[in-house]
């Protein structure tokens, strides 16, 4: 994996974390929201009918239950905020009472624990034997602790994260580069001595051409990276036109001779386009 595979890499690990992270606060108010169901179950002191799996539908989160019931507002009321004080991640509901059959709003109130309750809860007498079933839409900006500020501030990374990266990327161009001026440069196990004309391994010297020098330059500083033919011809003979079909081809051979001390350096011929120097 080259080095810019590895910055896209590491850039779209960033936003899959931060996706995660929504998803992650996205099953806490679920759990919430069952919370929410159970604890009105018992209030209702029943422990054996079953809450049914959160579903969002639109903007909101509908709260079903397995079986139907009557009840008075006030067990909702107490049940909701009873959660929501005990978690204390979100702080701001919309909940509505809405008939299976009808789909009518026929109770609601706002949770809020920045009110008082008193000041807010409306007193209903009990709603008859049916089924219904409880959307909580979130209020914009309510939430508290885990919700809206946890979330900015992971977006704020995703910049912070790019600029990292980048900089990361210029970096490691920039070190190649200079380590290329100074002409010794590392290759595997070699050193490649780019003003000498040579491959250093150990106590062995092997002499390279002007063109192999040239040629081993270009596929070094591009590492990982496919070449194509024209441009590697345009870059290492330029316009002397001292070149043939396969004199590409030949150079490339009697660098991968001269290299073939070192088995983790190779150079790959990618079929009908090019060749790709690969270091590891």
């Amino acid at each position: 994996m080259n080095r810019i595979q590895t910055f896209f890499l590491l850039l779209f690990s960033l936003i899959a974390s931060i996706q995660v992270s929504a998803e992650t606060k996205e099953q806490q108010l679920k759990v919430i929201l069952r919370g929410i169901g159970h604890e009105f179950l018992m209030q209702l002191n029943d422990d054996t009918s079953l809450v049914l799996p959160i579903e969002k539908v639109g903007n909101r989160y509908a709260l079903k239950f397995g079986r139907s019931f009557s009840f008075e507002p006030d067990n909702l009321f107490l049940s909701t905020y009873k959660v929501m004080e005990e978690f204390e991640i979100i702080d701001q509901y919309i909940v509505e009472v809405e008939s299976c059959d009808t789909s009518i709003v026929i109770h609601s109130f706002e949770a809020n624990l920045l009110k008082d309750k008193e000041s807010i809860a409306c007193k209903m007498r009990a709603l008859p034997i049916a089924c219904y079933v409880f959307y909580f839409t979130l209020v914009e900006n309510s939430t508290s602790h885990a919700t809206t500020e946890e979330n900015n501030s992971v977006w704020w990374m995703v910049p912070i994260g790019v600029v990292g990266l980048t900089l990361l990327l210029v970096w490691w161009r920039r070190r190649k580069r200079l380590q290329a001026d100074n002409h010794l440069i590392t290759i595997g196990q070699f050193q490649f001595d780019q003003k000498g004309m040579k491959l250093n391994l150990k106590a062995q010297s092997i002499e390279l051409s002007s063109k192999e020098t040239d040629l081993l330059y270009l596929l070094y500083t591009n590492e990982n990276e496919t070449l194509e033919r024209e441009y590697i011809l345009k870059v290492v003979w330029g316009d002397e036109g001292d070149y043939v079909g396969r004199t590409l081809d030949v150079f490339i051979s009697k660098l991968r001779k001269k290299l073939e001390a070192d088995s983790s350096i190779k150079i790959i011929n990618v079929r009908g386009v090019g060749y790709r120097m690969v270091v590891g």
